[in-house]
């Protein structure tokens, strides 16, 4: 090669390595800009508010619905239901600091309903402001036998910084973990959770939430099929965030046919789901660990002409005297 065709391709080189070098001293000498999320608007005082983290369904990777989990904000309180998969990226993509979410409460022990807790554990204590207080977690028998064994493997990292190196203080690593019947779990600073069962057999115990701040309320059913439980308790709600399947998209996929119609038959159809939401009469009904389609909306429609939102991650419903829905810019 030529000299001079040497030091074009060297100072060529050069360019590369140093833009190389710019961009990655910049990544990391300035993070991402979080986007303007849900927590742009203070939580409205007299009323709760509930932000869809996570609407995807079941347990495979989905790059655009992350796996179920719902956090729902009344009188400086955060509560969390469900932590599936992406749930601490979607709680700091609205703004909201892990170390300040200490109160978990789970529908059931589906792996797609609890893979991200061990970072909400491990992550939530060690950020900038991090945990500093118990880890509360309620759930359905068995949740303290989970809780357990992620604390034994993760004894390593956890002796480390606690004991030897960072130092973090210990009360924030302390896991306080509840098997819970059907009643009243919660009730603290005017914040009320009471769980009901719901029927998602052949899991069994599986449950819906509610929660009353105010005079205001959401009821969250976790996985189920059509329960009568939950109509029940779902009886003088604002807002009633229900999970659904379409079976008639499921039924043209490509999956084992026999292992389609055991889905469907553990959990509530669209149709099915308008005809909750008809007897319920919520102010707002919303679908969530559910599909993104006009076409579940339109079977719900069948038999619900009420306010209907469809399942969108970021969601965030702020209720008040009056009902305001809000998406964040993607």
């Amino acid at each position: 090669m030529p000299n001079h065709s040497l030091a074009v391709f060297g100072l060529v080189a050069l360019s590369l390595l140093a833009t190389v070098d710019t961009r990655a001293t910049a990544t990391h000498a300035q993070p991402p800009a979080v986007p303007v999320g849900a927590t742009a608007q203070p939580v409205p005082a007299d009323g709760l508010r509930v932000i869809l983290l996570g609407t995807g369904v079941g347990p495979p990777v989905n790059l655009t619905k992350y796996g179920a989990s719902t956090l729902v904000e009344a009188g400086g309180i955060r509560l969390l239901f469900d932590c599936g998969r992406g749930a601490t990226m979607r709680l700091t993509e609205a703004g909201i600091p892990l170390g300040s979410v200490s109160r978990l409460f789970l529908t059931h022990l589906h792996s797609d309903h609890v893979m991200q807790i061990p970072d909400l554990l491990l992550a939530g204590w060690v950020v900038a402001g991090g945990r500093t207080t118990p880890l509360d977690v309620w759930g359905p028998k068995g949740t303290q036998d989970m809780m357990a064994a992620l604390e034994k493997a993760f004894a390593f990292d956890i002796h480390m910084r606690r004991d030897v190196d960072e130092k973090f203080p210990a009360s924030g690593i302390t896991v306080r973990s509840h098997d819970i019947e059907e009643g009243v779990v919660f009730d603290e600073g005017g914040v009320k959770v009471t769980a009901f069962l719901v029927d998602h057999e052949p899991i069994v115990p599986a449950f819906g939430y509610r929660v009353d701040y105010r005079g205001r309320s959401v009821v969250l059913s976790g996985d189920t099929k059509v329960s009568e439980n939950l109509i029940r308790f779902a009886k003088g709600v604002d807002v009633l965030v229900h999970e659904a399947v379409d079976p008639v998209a499921s039924r043209a996929s490509l999956r084992d046919p026999v292992l389609v119609e055991s889905i469907i038959a553990h959990h509530t159809t669209g149709e099915q789901a308008g005809q909750v939401f008809a007897r319920v009469n919520p102010r707002l009904a919303v679908f969530s660990h559910a599909p993104t389609s006009d076409a579940l909306l339109a079977q719900a429609r069948q038999h619900y002409a009420g306010r209907l939102e469809g399942a969108e991650d970021l969601l965030t419903i702020d209720v008040a005297e009056q009902i305001t829905v809000r998406r964040v810019p993607r």
